[in-house]
């Protein structure tokens, strides 16, 4: 075989190497990785009184890790307390008012009912039943305006003292969010305050997110864009030790509806012209993903 065949035909696998390659890689995309970040905020104000927690630490939603200073609002909460014994104790006690008229009005009744009997046997006139009978209408008008008359007071008390639950409601949440709950689940990433500093209600105190989950943010091209499902399973593969690659099942969670130009941190500076999709590609992590790693997914 002479020098001038041998080129053409080094040429030929040279070509159709190449081409095979960017066959391959035609589906393929890269991009980092990140995690859902929440940042938890102080919900109160005052000193940080205990916060428990370091950075890297693994917190279960519900957890306490500390409480601001709520001595003021423990004082509030006593006086209010207090307000609302002495208002519940000036309601009258109906039952017992409205007795004694009620015997009285049985009184006047059985009176009536003799004066009757003796009216029948010509032994009373019947003025002294008509005075017995102006007695008993006295004496259940008079019962039924001081029933009124109660019922309105003791309504009145009782207004009274739910407006001071209502204020006692009130402090009990503000003495509720002196306590610092971690709110979900997930490991500490930064932690901005602590023990003893003076916080505020929206003042970060640390960051957290759920690492057993992750999620490669890739970017494909127009021609993917059309293949591309939510729900697909996709190939995800990392860097590992000694040059070799681990690969993950992963999930597309999420594909942008809108092109923008590929980020510096992922093409050639040729390439970031071109127009891309972002995808979301959720990947079970066994620990070794960290946020911004680099990443590579096969569709």
């Amino acid at each position: 075989m002479n020098r001038k065949n041998l080129t053409i035909q080094l040429l030929a696998l040279s070509t159709l190497f190449f081409s095979c390659k960017n066959n391959g890689l035609e589906n393929d995309a890269s991009g980092t990785f990140e995690a859902t970040e929440t940042v938890i905020s102080a919900e109160a104000a005052g000193k940080i009184m205990a916060f428990d927690i370091d950075e890297g630490d693994l917190l279960t939603a519900g957890q306490t890790i500390g409480y601001i200073d709520s001595t003021q609002l423990y004082l509030t909460k006593l006086q209010l307390q207090q307000n609302q014994k002495a208002i519940l104790s000036g309601r009258p006690d109906t039952k017992v008012q409205l007795e004694a008229l009620q015997k009285e009005l049985d009184n006047a009744l059985s009176d009536k009912q003799r004066i009757e009997n003796l009216v029948k046997g010509n032994v009373a006139s019947q003025k002294q039943l008509d005075d017995a009978n102006t007695r008993i209408a006295i004496l259940q008008s008079k019962m039924a305006a001081t029933k009124s008359s109660l019922t309105t007071t003791t309504s009145t008390i009782n207004e009274q003292s739910n407006t001071v639950a209502i204020q006692l409601a009130s402090v009990e949440d503000q003495l509720r969010k002196c306590r610092i709950v971690n709110p979900v689940n997930g490991t500490v990433l930064t932690k901005y305050a602590n023990a003893f500093e003076v916080t505020a209600p929206g003042k970060p105190l640390y960051k957290i997110a759920d690492l057993t989950e992750m999620y490669l943010r890739a970017y494909i091209t127009a021609d993917q864009f059309g293949k591309a499902k939510i729900g697909d399973m996709v190939k995800v593969s990392i860097d590992a030790a000694e040059g070799t690659t681990k690969e993950y099942e992963g999930v597309i969670e999420w594909i942008s509806n809108k092109s923008e130009f590929t980020p510096k941190t992922i093409q050639t500076k040729d390439e970031r012209a071109n127009l891309v999709y972002a995808v979301k590609i959720k990947v079970k992590n066994d620990g070794l993903i960290k946020i911004g790693m680099y990443g590579e997914v096969k569709f």
